[in-house]
């Protein structure tokens, strides 16, 4: 029987060597059944499956179908026990410092809402580029914990000695501060957060830090006991390539305490009292394992290094477009896949809207507006590792077309 996930041999290369074979990088994409409606560049919403991974969903939905309540409740909880296991594997942590979600927007309300060692007073603080839904949980502390809640904004353009000043700069200006909500990669410009030196700085002002890698797990290599950070959300179907509706939350061992029992479960050490996600998408959970082995084949540090080829080919093409104003850095220590831009002047977000649409109307690409930034709205640009740099070139066409035809103002 042939491999489902077999891919050429890489032949002793590094990432950065292997960054730029179309040939092997053509092998990855002809795993996937790709739209060619428009040139895709929003894959940072989720991560189409591969085939062998949808090919397993579907066996998967199936089996659970024909079987229904006998396979869910006697099959199910050991085939689910070993996807478990296989992604405490993959992240290097313990099985029971995990607990599988229906996504990081869930795990990090459960953390962010479950968080118990705060006391009236106390200070949360959260950046401009931190998640909306996250930014909600960090705002509803308030009402919940009788906490202040700040925010501060990122500086734009941004360089490593700039963001680390500013969080060291927030957490002196706020020392009553007790949680820190962190981004590992952020949805709106893409910055790679130095999650490490800022947790860091955070726990010797005595400091928590919850770091949401929805973005980050999966494209950028995250050992996630060398962060210093015991809570973390996570996303498997982003940039693992697992089935929609999947993610994991993991709490260092010993620090299941200091997070309330989720809406009255039993108070003792299991993970899972602190989030009941209810009955699950059982086939997603049956076809996890196939996508982390796809995952692992091809490797998180040659994901990491086809994706900045990609990034930096339209960024390095619009760098002297002074019509276009590039988020982003050049430095691969904050980048990751995702990076924003948009037309010089052009701050709202209707403008960036009309922008997007515009875009994919006349040249057929497709990116999304993006909100939030103290800077203002723009325009996210997210390859996937089964993008090529046709779609990149046609982007740079795309955005050049666009501020060219602008009315003076």
């Amino acid at each position: 029987m042939s491999d489902p996930v077999a891919l050429p041999a890489i032949d002793g290369r590094s990432p950065a060597q292997l960054a730029g074979d179309e040939a092997w990088w053509g092998q990855v994409r002809a795993l996937y059944d790709l739209t060619d409606e428009v040139v895709m560049l929003d894959n940072g919403y989720w991560g189409a499956m591969a085939r062998p991974v949808l090919h397993a969903y579907q066996q998967a939905t199936a089996t659970v179908n024909a079987g229904n309540a006998w396979f869910g409740r006697l099959a199910f909880p050991l085939l689910f026990d070993q996807a478990r296991v296989h992604l405490a594997e993959a992240l290097g942590v313990e099985t029971d410092e995990i607990v599988l979600t229906r996504g990081a927007t869930e795990a990090m309300q459960a953390l962010i809402g479950g968080y118990n060692a705060l006391a009236p007073g106390d200070g949360v603080l959260y950046a401009d580029t931190d998640y909306d839904s996250m930014i909600a949980a960090m705002q509803w502390l308030r009402a919940r914990r009788g906490v202040e809640v700040q925010h501060i904004a990122l500086p734009e353009p941004f360089d490593h000695d700039s963001v680390i000043e500013a969080y060291r700069q927030a957490l002196a200006r706020y020392p009553r501060t007790r949680l820190l909500l962190l981004t590992q990669v952020n949805h709106r410009n893409g910055m790679l957060l130095p999650v490490a030196e800022i947790a860091a700085m955070a726990r010797a002002a005595g400091v928590e830090v919850m770091l949401d890698a929805a973005h980050g797990i999966g494209q950028v290599e995250t050992p996630l006991r060398a962060l210093g950070v015991d809570f973390v959300g996570i996303n498997l179907h982003k940039w693992i390539g697992a089935p929609v509706g999947m993610g994991a939350m993991y709490v260092r061992r010993g620090r299941v305490r200091d997070l309330d029992p989720y809406m009255g479960e039993a108070d003792h050490d299991d993970i899972g009292t602190r989030i009941h996600t209810g009955t699950v998408n059982f086939a997603a959970y049956l076809a996890l394992p196939v996508a982390l082995e796809l995952h692992q084949r091809i490797g998180v540090a040659n994901k990491r290094a086809r994706l900045l080829y990609l990034r930096n080919r339209w960024l390095e093409a619009l760098a002297g477009d002074d019509r276009v104003q590039l988020l982003a850095s050049p430095d691969p220590r904050l980048s990751s896949a995702i990076a924003s831009f948009r037309l010089r002047g052009q701050a709202s977000m209707a403008a960036n809207t009309a922008t997007a649409e515009r875009m994919v109307r006349q040249s057929g690409v497709f990116v999304v507006p993006r909100d939030g930034l103290a800077s203002g709205a723009c325009l996210r640009a997210t390859p996937g590792i089964f993008s090529t740099p046709a779609q990149m070139d046609a982007l740079v066409a795309a955005v050049r077309a666009l501020s060219a035809s602008r009315t003076p103002s």
